[in-house]
């Protein structure tokens, strides 16, 4: 190593101690001078001496251009006590760093093939790129069991969030002789939940962050996943049902909103009720072109909100998500019913997370939740968790911008959580809202992607676009890709308003629709 960028690299530890015990100074550095990228000012090897009280780097590797990425210096490191990172930096930087997030209970492999598509997308466009697994690792530790080490469960809920940005944007300066000049954040699900905490508890480490489908309310979300589980416990409703269930709905539902276009553009406006809107069998009867009384019951529960001691404590699901998606399977599938009678996700999810994160109890079943009792027990690890505080005066102050969104036929999380927190929000801070918070609703979606809807959009470079440039976007240009091939685009707006069609044109062109 040469003596001046072993001189380099001390000082970024040296200054890297000292921020850590000041308050981060508000605002966004200046833009690039001259250089608009840089090259690196170390051999990638270099890297490996760059180690910290609270962090230490476990390889530095230089991995030559593939077809899928160029050439990139890739650190491996471990921030105390077992929070696993990675950074990968590009020949040229772009001078912006980049962190995606995690899934369900994080602790995946950095070497899962969607994490090294995804940041590979973000290397070929010359950002650093930052990940972390959160402090454990899901192959010993499956989903919760994790946070019975409740230092874990710290890391897991916050704090390898703001580590990893914070060690990553460190590494970039050793590397380059100079600190990032925008950061951005992106994920979707727990990504999207860690967005949001990022916005609310870290408002300085970015300057813009993608917030996707986020289980925001983590507690609340379990409890309604329980009260699933339970109504379907008593009551299955076979699988074979669920087409009758979706051809229903949206017969009822799609043309809500003046247009049939297999899609319901918001479940709110479509007031559906089982027990009314569906053909109820025959006393006694069973058969695959109605529903039992008892079935319907359930439904009832699916839908209707979760209440304790009389008060709703979180929303029920909207309609939408039974329908089938392009590989023939209805969005409940896995999520809310399962075709062969086994444990779903959201059981698997919320049982662990009754055992593990809230109660303790590695005995607990979702059977013995009593939703008049328990829920006043979930405080504490709500205020841990969940990532609902509509405060973001810091984030706002800061210039920071916030661009989330949601589909409304997520069968996994329901929908509406996304929408009550933007209220939320627009309560809390006013009509300035609009000018770092953007959420955008989209019809047809199931969890993340996929579905019925116009679910292939570019989140980043909009916000990219916001941040940089600004205004802020009113509307996302979405796409329905199937087998290749675009069938439909519709513009996305953004929240409160929704694409209307123009009277005249293609129903698949988002040329024919405006925002209103």
């Amino acid at each position: 190593m040469n003596r001046k960028c072993l001189a380099a690299l001390a000082v970024v530890i040296l200054l890297g101690t000292i921020a850590r015990a000041q308050t981060a100074t508000p605002g966004f550095l200046p833009p690039p001078t001259g250089e608009t990228t840089l090259q690196p000012k170390c051999a990638c090897a270099d890297l490996r001496s760059l180690t910290s009280y609270d962090f230490s780097i476990e390889s530095a590797t230089l991995i030559p251009a593939t077809a899928d990425a160029p050439e990139r210096c890739r650190v491996k490191g471990l921030i105390q006590p077992e929070i696993q990172f990675e950074v990968n930096l590009p020949a040229t930087w772009n001078r912006r760093f980049y962190m995606f997030g995690n899934g369900g209970y994080a602790g995946e492999s950095l070497d899962a093939p969607n994490r090294i598509g995804q940041r590979s997308a973000a290397i070929r466009r010359g950002f650093v790129v930052a990940d972390t697994n959160t402090g454990h690792d899901a192959a010993t530790e499956p989903l919760g069991t994790f946070a019975v080490n409740r230092q874990k469960l710290l890391d897991y809920a916050f704090r390898s969030l703001h580590t990893t940005a914070e060690t990553g944007k460190r590494i970039a300066e050793a590397y380059f002789g100079a600190k990032p000049t925008r950061s951005y954040y992106e994920g979707c699900s727990t990504g999207g939940r860690q967005g949001l905490i990022l916005a609310q508890r870290f408002p300085d480490d970015f300057d813009g962050i993608v917030a996707g489908a986020p289980v925001l309310n983590f507690s609340g979300t379990m409890t309604g996943y329980t009260q699933m589980a339970q109504a379907l416990a008593k009551t299955p409703i076979p699988y074979a049902k669920l087409q009758l269930l979706a051809e229903k709905i949206y017969a009822q539902c799609d043309e809500k909103d003046g247009l049939k276009d297999g899609l319901i553009d918001d479940p709110r406006k479509c007031q559906f009720c089982p027990s009314c809107d569906l053909p109820q069998c025959a006393e006694g009867a069973d058969k695959a072109d109605c529903f039992t009384a008892a079935q319907l019951s359930t439904l009832q529960q699916i839908y209707g909100d979760v209440k304790s001691q009389g008060k709703t404590i979180f929303p029920g699901w909207p309609v939408g998500a039974e329908i089938a998606g392009p590989n023939g399977r209805s969005g409940w599938d896995n999520w809310i019913i399962h075709e062969k009678g086994q444990p779903t996700i959201s059981v698997n999810f919320s049982e662990s997370f009754f055992r593990y994160l809230a109660f303790k109890n590695p005995n607990f079943k979702y059977a013995d939740f009593d939703f008049d009792k328990d829920p006043q027990r979930l405080e504490w690890i709500h205020n841990v968790l969940d990532a609902t505080d509509p405060d973001l005066s810091r984030l706002q102050k800061r210039g920071s911008k916030l661009l989330m969104y949601f589909g409304w036929a997520d069968p996994a999380l329901n929908a509406q959580m996304g929408v009550d927190y933007y209220e939320s929000v627009l309560q809390k801070m006013g009509a300035e809202t609009k000018n770092f918070f953007r959420l955008f609703m989209v019809p047809g979606m199931f969890h993340c992607g996929g579905g019925v809807g116009c679910s292939s959009f570019d989140k980043l470079t909009p916000l990219m676009q916001w941040v940089e440039k600004g205004p802020a976007p009113d509307s996302l240009t979405g796409a329905q890709i199937l087998n290749g091939k675009t069938v439909r685009t519709r513009p996305l707006c953004a929240y409160p308003q929704v694409a209307k069609y123009k009277g005249s044109g293609s129903i698949d062109d988002a040329a024919n629709f405006h925002c209103q």
